[in-house]
């Protein structure tokens, strides 16, 4: 049986009808939030590929994207200029702060940002940005102050959901997505 488009809630609509910027957090909402370590100690982490491609089409379509970590990873690093994200800020711990330099940067409103993130170090941009973001995996208190939680979890395709309803508010996911059809 076919999926249907998703059927997002008015509210999370409208915020995301504003937003020229994407922050992301990593673990937990790129991924799983699992740290995986080889036995001679190299760090592993699995990214979702439905996310890059989201974030990709986002980029296209002219909104900025952003990663804010409280780790610092190689790995991130790797993923992140694979897919040409120009901000990317590792050892951030103070997520708020972060996201204040970067608006400041791009000279951004909080209206126009959406911050997505799962766990306490990201409350306090959640609740900066104009459109806040959590996963269903996130902590209940996260939740309980977003704007919106995914249907899918961390690292699953959460950040891909959120990509779509982006496109979809500001009137672009069709012209996104006509690009993958076959011409009849």
């Amino acid at each position: 049986m076919p999926s249907t488009m998703p059927s997002w809630p008015q509210s999370a609509l409208d915020k995301a009808r504003n937003v020229r910027l994407l922050a992301l957090d990593v673990d937990g909402v790129m991924s799983d939030g699992s740290l995986l370590f080889s036995a001679s100690g190299d760090e592993l982490k699995a990214f979702n590929i439905l996310d890059g491609l989201g974030i990709k089409l986002l980029m296209n379509a002219g909104i900025e994207v952003a990663v804010i970590t409280g780790r610092s990873s190689p790995l991130t690093e790797r993923r992140m200029n694979n897919l040409g994200i120009p901000h990317l800020m590792q050892g951030r711990e103070d997520k708020r702060t972060a996201l204040l330099e970067l608006t400041a940067t791009l000279s951004l409103e909080p209206d126009a940002i959406g911050y997505m993130g799962d766990d306490l170090p990201d409350l306090a941009a959640i609740q900066y940005a104009g459109f806040g973001i959590t996963v269903p995996n996130a902590h209940w208190f996260v939740q309980q102050h977003a704007d919106y939680c995914t249907t899918i979890g961390g690292g699953r395709g959460a950040v891909r959901e959120v990509c779509d309803l982006i496109l979809s508010a500001q009137g672009k996911l069709d012209s996104a997505l006509a690009g993958f059809l076959e011409p009849r």
